[in-house]
């Protein structure tokens, strides 16, 4: 039998590994490769070689972790703030600042090694601008400084279309930046939905989002007017000539959910009109996108 020293350095080991995991902000890479497959699927048109989707899917998902890390570096002041990030591995003091910024670069490093090496220059070097820009223009810069600080940032997060166009032609189309331009568009939304139910958090962090600069019924108005601006981007796919009638149905009936959702939350203006809209925003961008997979496909 294991001694109970043996078991507690066991859990600890576990703890560990998984704090590591979650410097990476899993469910934002699940976001990105959301976006990537259904670019290459309709660059393809149709599936791509099963080597090429995974060396995509990895080095794209080890850069974004890589950047997810850093910008836990240098946001553990303002995390150990809020009451909804205090519990992340730096502030709660499971990993060590420094241990978490070499884990971070490593990452980086070594998910542009993997898109360069079985990928291609492109794809590689889109992902290493997508990984500085979010460090140093929204993390370092835009975050503490400006309310268009997700209006701007939010680009980095907008680039693994352009990656998986890339990976699969070696070039960038239109098609390809109408998916960049999408999840642009998508981003404040998405991040102000959220933003508006944490409200004291920012305030006590002194990071200048939206509903603390400009309060709540602006930051509902945006939301709403972003959503129609959102839907009449998500159209502009189809002067691509790359998608069809399929994708129109599904970009209308999902837009409309979505103006539907954001004028619910102008009109009530409640905690549980702005929690839809963030859950609701994530299903679009998923469902968006799987209509661009299947244009792809059929």
């Amino acid at each position: 039998m294991l001694g109970v020293a043996t078991l507690g350095k066991a859990r600890s080991m576990r703890e560990i590994v998984w704090a590591y995991v979650r410097l990476t902000k899993p469910r934002i890479i699940e976001l990105l490769l959301v976006t990537t497959v259904p670019a290459m699927i309709l660059a393809e048109r149709g599936w791509p070689s099963p080597a090429l989707i995974l060396a995509t899917v990895v080095g794209g998902s080890l850069a974004a972790g890589g950047a997810n890390a850093m910008n836990c570096y240098f946001d553990r002041d303002i995390d150990s703030i809020m009451t909804r990030t205090k519990g992340r591995p730096l502030p709660a003091g499971i990993i060590e600042p420094e241990k978490a910024a070499v884990f971070g670069l490593a990452l980086g490093a070594l998910g542009f090694l993997i898109l360069q090496l079985w990928v291609n220059s492109l794809a590689a070097f889109l992902t290493l601008g997508a990984f500085a820009f979010y460090i140093v223009v929204y993390t370092l810069w835009l975050k503490r400084t400006t309310p268009l600080n997700i209006v701007v940032g939010g680009a980095a997060g907008a680039v693994p279309p352009l990656v998986g166009w890339a990976a699969v032609t070696g070039e960038l189309s239109a098609a390809a930046f109408v998916l960049f331009a999408i999840v642009v568009v998508w981003t404040p939304p998405h991040f102000w939905a959220l933003a508006l139910n944490i409200t004291s958090d920012y305030e006590r962090a002194g990071v200048p989002m939206l509903p603390v600069v400009a309060g709540r019924r602006e930051t509902e108005r945006q939301i709403l007017l972003h959503s129609f601006a959102l839907v009449g981007v998500s159209l502009l796919l189809l002067f691509s000539d790359s998608v069809g009638y399929l994708y129109l149905s599904f970009a209308l009936v999902l837009g409309a959910l979505l103006i539907w959702y954001a004028g619910r939350l102008w009109f009530q203006s409640s905690a549980q009109a702005a929690g839809a809209v963030f859950r609701y925003s994530i299903a679009y961008l998923a469902l968006l996108f799987a209509a661009v997979a299947l244009e792809g496909l059929f």
